[in-house]
């Protein structure tokens, strides 16, 4: 949840191709919306999936090292504790 502060509305200036200007105010009149809710949620939605691929990512490269770590092919992680130590610190 978000603090009220971080709720608070900040005005942006954007640029956008005519064509999406377009696209999105056909939404607005098909749905009831403004193109602030439009945007607003795009973004929302972006942002989510970009920090759930960035957590996949680290997640698939932590494995990747405990499996190099278990057989025996990183010498600089002596023991499973040292990994998770070096992961902490990312």
């Amino acid at each position: 949840m978000h603090a009220p502060s971080q709720l608070e509305k900040q005005q942006v200036g954007l640029r956008l191709p005519k064509y999406m200007i377009e696209e999105m105010d056909e939404l607005t009149e098909q749905f009831s919306l403004n193109r602030t809710d439009i945007i607003t949620e795009a973004l929302r939605s972006y942002i989510a999936q970009q920090k759930e691929k960035m957590f996949y990512d680290r997640f698939r490269e932590g494995a990747r090292e405990l499996k190099e770590v278990l057989n025996g092919e990183r010498g600089d992680v002596m023991t499973l504790d040292d990994l998770i130590d070096e992961l902490d610190d990312h």
